[in-house]
C-alpha cells in the first residue's frame, strides 16, 4: 500500500518539469502540489492589518467593486494600489477556519473589492450576511496577516 501511495505522489512531479514555465491559474491544484512537494505557495507577499466586514453593515452592498456577488469567506477588499484586484491570495492564518457550509477554509481568498478605509497594508475580509457571520473570523479582526499572491482570476470569483 505504501508503495502505491508513493508512486501516486510522484506522478504530479513528472509533469512539474515540463510545466515549470507556465503560470498557474489553479489555486486548489497549487495547494495539492504544495502538500505533495512540501512547499508553501509563493509569490509577492504582504503583511497586512485585517478587518472584517459583512452584508448588512452600513455601506456594504451585495456586489463587490468588480460588479460581482460578494462571496462569504472568500472575498477580500484591498487597496488596489498595493494588491491588484483579481488577485488570488493565500492567507495562511485563515486555513482551517470554519466556512459557512461547515467545511474547513483552505486559505484562498479573492481580491475583488475595495473600501474607503482600506488604504495601504490593510485587508478587509468579507464574512457573510449579518454580524453573526463574523464569529469564525473574529480572532483575525485587527490581527496582522500574511497574504501571498498565488494567481489571478478572470470574470467573477468562484462561489
Amino acid at each position: 500500500m505504501r508503495r502505491r501511495l508513493a508512486a501516486l505522489a510522484t506522478v504530479p512531479l513528472l509533469f512539474l518539469g515540463s510545466n515549470a514555465q507556465a503560470a498557474s491559474s489553479d489555486p486548489v491544484g497549487d495547494l495539492i502540489m504544495s502538500v505533495v512537494t512540501g512547499a508553501l505557495p509563493s509569490g509577492p507577499g504582504w503583511n497586512l492589518k485585517a478587518t472584517l466586514y459583512h452584508a448588512g453593515a452600513k455601506g456594504v452592498g451585495a456586489l463587490d467593486a468588480l460588479g460581482c456577488k460578494v462571496v462569504a469567506m472568500r472575498t477580500v477588499a484591498v487597496d488596489k494600489t498595493l494588491i491588484p484586484r483579481r488577485s488570488v491570495l493565500f492567507i495562511k492564518e485563515t486555513v482551517g477556519m470554519t466556512m459557512p457550509d461547515g467545511s474547513a477554509h483552505d486559505g484562498y481568498w479573492y481580491a475583488s473589492d475595495v473600501g474607503g478605509a482600506i488604504k495601504g497594508p490593510r485587508i478587509d475580509l468579507f464574512t457573510g450576511s449579518g454580524a453573526r457571520s463574523m464569529g469564525p473570523a473574529r480572532a483575525l479582526n485587527l490581527a496582522s496577516l500574511t497574504a501571498v499572491k498565488v494567481g489571478e482570476f478572470k470574470g467573477c470569483p468562484p462561489n
